[in-house]
């Protein structure tokens, strides 16, 4: 087999791992920095220059942030603050799913009236931003009595434009023919779906599962906006209110901890399903 032409060779590949190794460094450093603090006292962080190897106070911090006894969010303990974004970082990836892929089956695959006009309303709101629905949606949670619960931090975030369309523009590339098969068959809309069509999709369901993941898990205002109690706290509304305006009054060996934990979830799901993450948004072919 030939080789490609476009491959660097001598110095041009030397010169490719260096530039591949330098921004993986300037990625991965900082996260490496917010360790190495998480692992020594609110003193030395405080004083510069912070050392660059791990420090003899982890079990303490990391065993104090898991006790509860952090005063700034009401001793809730990062169980629980793990807990509620875990919750709504499915709840939210696995309702965008469900929703999206839903609306666009029945879009692509079955016939009625204003079937496109419904889709490009689904589709005209992606221009709208956030801050133009956060006020009437907060006015429905707040009439439907959901502040300070898991569905009002959930629902409101479930409906995803872009999924949908990812979903139809998938979709449509299925052929008629397999289509006319399943009619053959005998299969109804439900067996041709759960047969046919979820088997052929998990590569994209798994690429907008990592996505609408992290999504969920770093969502800021909603959950600012819709929880009242430190216990309906997600991890970085925990790490707004434990810093202070001042230094001093600011446990940064905790605010680090909580910043490892709030890093390492996201990091493993990317990790633990990046092969079927690159499939679904390369794969073009079926």
């Amino acid at each position: 087999m030939a080789d490609n032409p476009l491959a660097p060779r001598g110095a041009g590949r030397a010169m490719a791992h260096f530039w591949m190794i330098l921004g993986v460094i300037v990625v991965a450093f900082p996260v490496y920095y917010v360790f190495v603090a998480s692992t020594h006292s609110t003193a030395t962080i405080l004083r510069p220059p912070l050392p660059l190897l791990p420090g003899p106070e982890a079990a303490t911090n990391y065993g104090e942030a898991f006790s509860g006894r952090i005063g700034q969010i009401g001793g809730v303990s990062l169980w629980r603050l793990l807990g509620n974004t875990t919750l709504v970082a499915l709840g939210i990836a696995i309702g965008k799913i469900v929703i999206s892929m839903a609306s666009a089956y029945a879009i692509v695959f079955f016939r009625f009236p204003l079937r496109m006009a419904c889709f490009w309303l689904i589709f005209i709101t992606l221009m709208l931003p956030v801050e133009v629905r956060i006020q009437p949606t907060y006015k429905v949670m707040v009439d439907l009595g959901l502040i300070d619960t898991y569905p009002g931090l959930i629902l409101p975030l479930i409906a995803s434009a872009t999924a949908t369309l990812l979903f139809r523009q998938f979709f449509m590339t299925i052929p008629d023919e397999l289509l006319e098969a399943a009619r053959v068959d005998g299969a109804g809309p439900w067996r041709f779906f759960k047969d046919i069509l979820w088997p052929l999709s998990l590569t994209n369901v798994a690429a907008i599962f990592v996505i609408q993941f992290i999504y969920g898990w770093t969502q800021y205002l909603w959950p600012l906006l819709v929880t009242n109690s430190n216990e309906m706290n997600t991890i970085v509304i925990a790490l707004k209110k434990m810093v202070s305006f001042t230094d001093a009054q600011t446990p940064w060996n905790l605010v680090m901890v909580t910043s490892v934990l709030a890093i390492v979830p996201p990091i493993l799901v990317v990790v633990l399903m990046q092969r079927w993450f690159v499939k679904g948004l390369v794969e073009t072919e079926k």
